[in-house]
């Protein structure tokens, strides 16, 4: 399907395997529910207006990060964001390949799902102007004793969803603040699993690269006090697998997910790290990592330091593990 897509109404597209909502951004597959994010939404959905073209970073910075300055490496994270949820593979795609440095394009097939509940307008020009009851007559002075109680209820109404409106407000607030005192770790990173990073390099040959970083984090990550991580066999095994993040994070039985990318540009090395919530694939924090292409192993090491220390303070303390 060629064109813009109104992504003001609600759509279904069947891109591949998948029907993807336009406006919740749920992907489904059988029984797999995917909630994409925002951003990852908005550029497969630009994909999606010119399926099999190529689209350049600079349009897909425009859908997904509109009047905001980033970099081309914010397109990078979110497209290897969305194939992991969509379980596909940058060496040998079903939805999106890479064109180098050109941008990407979408592969798969795209057709819209017709919905199955007709317009209202539709339906209501299906009952036909035959079978219209016309009203009966009511005088002025029927209408107004009428309207007198039908005000005075809609008042009385609106007046009761404010007085419940307040107190649900006012109880919510006690109840989120009674909640942020009892557990205040109980949105805090607790189990991680670090995914295998991917080597996005034009010649494919930092593979031994990415390795090493995905094991250099697991390592250092599995020190940190009340963070319990997943083991690298169990990590590795989806590697170059085409696995939905909701199901390898269930496999697994973790809460959040580390995966990152290696990209290299003349001698420079860049790794990106993202972490994300497995419940809803959300990003919940990212950085990207420039060194120069010499020394690897001082490289994973230096890297590896740096996102440990972030993901510390997110952890919770020795008190608070059980």
């Amino acid at each position: 399907m060629d064109g813009r897509l109104d992504k003001t109404a609600r759509t279904l597209l069947r891109i591949g395997d998948w029907d993807v909502d336009t406006v919740s951004g749920v992907a489904a597959r059988g029984n797999d529910r995917v909630p994409l994010e925002a951003r990852a939404l908005a550029l497969l959905l630009r994909l999606a207006e010119q399926p099999g073209e190529v689209v350049s970073l600079d349009a897909l910075l425009a859908s997904g990060w509109p009047e905001v300055i980033v970099s081309p490496d914010s397109v990078y994270q979110a497209i290897t964001s969305l194939r992991r949820q969509l379980g596909d593979d940058s060496r040998q795609p079903r939805y999106i390949a890479t064109v180098p440095r050109l941008g990407y394009r979408l592969i798969a097939e795209v057709a819209t799902v017709p919905s199955a509940i007709e317009p209202a307008s539709v339906v209501a020009q299906s009952t036909g102007p035959e079978r219209a009851v016309p009203a009966a007559p009511v005088d002025n002075a029927d209408r107004r004793a009428r309207g007198i109680p039908a005000r005075l209820g809609w008042l009385l109404a609106v007046a009761l969803l404010v007085v419940f409106g307040v107190a649900a407000y006012q109880l919510g607030d006690r109840e989120d603040a009674e909640a942020a005192v009892q557990v205040p770790a109980a949105s805090r990173l607790q189990t991680l699993a670090v995914l295998p990073f991917l080597d996005l390099t034009d010649a494919m040959n930092e593979e031994p690269f990415a390795d090493g970083m995905t094991e250099e984090l697991i390592v250092r990550l599995s020190q940190v006090p009340g963070l319990r991580v997943s083991a690298p066999t169990a990590s590795f095994q989806f590697k170059d697998k085409q696995v939905p993040v909701p199901e390898i994070a269930r496999s697994l039985g973790v809460a959040y997910l580390l995966d990152g990318s290696v990209r290299k540009s003349e001698s420079t090395l860049r790794v990106s790290v993202r972490l994300l919530r497995a419940d809803d694939g959300f990003v919940v924090w990212s950085d990207t990592y420039d060194r120069p292409h010499e020394d690897k192993l001082a490289m994973q090491d230096e890297i590896a330091g740096e996102v440990t220390s972030v993901l510390a303070r997110l952890a919770p303390s020795n008190a608070a593990s059980p």
